[in-house]
């Protein structure tokens, strides 16, 4: 009985750095694919400033 209580022991030590293993793989990816779409929104709604209209006339120019 004695043997089992440690080879019980020993198998949720492993048991637990597993899940300890999981948890941050899956944090690290949540994050990195929420910096992906935050990256993705930015260049998907990006608008050039650069002007070839001759007549354009800028609001910051008086």
């Amino acid at each position: 009985m004695e043997t089992f209580k440690k080879i019980a022991k020993v198998v949720a030590i492993i048991v637990a750095i597993a899940a300890a293993i999981a948890a941050v793989y899956f944090a690290v990816t949540k994050l990195i694919e929420k910096k992906k779409m935050k990256n993705a929104d930015d260049r998907e709604n990006y608008v050039s400033c650069a002007s070839y209209d001759a007549d354009f006339i800028s609001e910051t120019v008086a």
